[in-house]
């Protein structure tokens, strides 16, 4: 961590609670998924929070936390080699590039649809379309040209609207029937409070991720995190496509009409739980993902 003064550090950490939501909506379009997402917001933090502050970070605070974001993800899809090559840029907009129609198109996209972008066209379009920014804005926060962001955005808004009208709305669902029985079984344990068959699950080498909070690894250990479930009262699970990813969902029952407060991904490997994610000292990622419950919960939060 860099030294700097106490007045710094505090004006850093109210930049960052105030550009959250705003990072977390860029990084999820992005990325595609409001879970990865949050781990580029978390990197992004992370860097802002351990680098020396260049000049602009004083000047145009929100342009260089955007600009951390923006490379934090970059780097996040080179890694999962999701970052497709970059257009050729030649094109470019005669016209003002403000289109009202492509703010609603974007803004209404679910996350995956905009994975069939290339990387600045993605950028662009949710930069400008999603979040409002300007083009002088944009073109400080990817440092690309303006003629680049401009080329980007035209191609990006064309191919988001072919994207859209070729949605198919019918998606199959991503798991084996063995992975639904085993995810099913989960579920109506941890609804029926029946956490030592919750903790039979469990590989001996499990992993645990308290989103935000803390980690934990090894059956002994991570059986103590379902102690503070057993003492609440403000959960119900549900198996649930989360930007279509298998996860599975958390309804308070006591609050209706039940709202979703969170997440928790839980993954198997052979048939016992590996990795256990919980969002819920993360809930900001409610907020931007494309959920589609399979088993909704009753009038009285039981599943149906």
């Amino acid at each position: 961590m860099t030294n700097r003064p106490a007045s710094a550090s505090l004006a850093l950490e109210q930049l960052s609670a105030r550009l959250r939501p705003k990072l977390l909506r860029y990084a999820a379009r992005m990325t595609g998924s409001v879970f990865d997402g949050e781990d580029v917001v978390q990197d992004a933090l992370m860097r802002i929070h351990a680098a020396a502050m260049p000049p602009d970070a004083i000047t145009h605070p929100d342009a260089w936390a955007f600009r951390v974001t923006h490379n934090s993800a970059v780097d996040f899809l080179r890694r999962r080699g999701r970052a497709p090559s970059q257009p050729d840029l030649e094109v470019l907009m005669a016209h003002d590039p403000v289109d009202d129609v492509a703010q609603r198109q974007a803004a209404a996209a679910g996350l995956r649809t905009f994975m069939g972008l290339t990387t600045i066209e993605r950028s662009s379009v949710i930069l400008m379309d999603v979040l409002g920014y300007s083009l002088r804005e944009v073109v400080e926060i990817t440092g690309m040209t303006l003629a680049a962001i401009k080329a980007a955005l035209h191609r990006g808004r064309g191919r988001l609207r072919d994207l859209i009208q070729r949605q198919d709305e019918d998606e199959p669902r991503p798991l084996t029937p063995q992975q639904e029985a085993q995810l099913r079984a989960y579920v109506a344990a941890f609804n029926g409070r029946d956490f030592d068959a919750v903790r039979a699950m469990l590989a001996e080498d499990v992993r645990l991720d308290l989103v935000g909070r803390r980690s934990a690894s090894g059956k002994a250990e991570v059986s103590g995190y379902f102690g503070r479930y057993a003492s609440r009262a403000d959960w119900r699970l549900s198996l649930s496509l989360v930007d279509g990813r298998p996860a599975i969902t958390i309804v308070d029952p006591q609050t209706p009409p039940h709202p979703i407060t969170h997440f928790v991904l839980v993954e198997f490997e052979g048939d016992r739980v590996r990795l256990i994610r919980d969002y819920r000292y993360a809930r900001h990622v409610v907020d931007e993902a494309d959920v589609r419950t399979w088993d909704p919960p009753g009038p009285d939060g039981a599943q149906s």
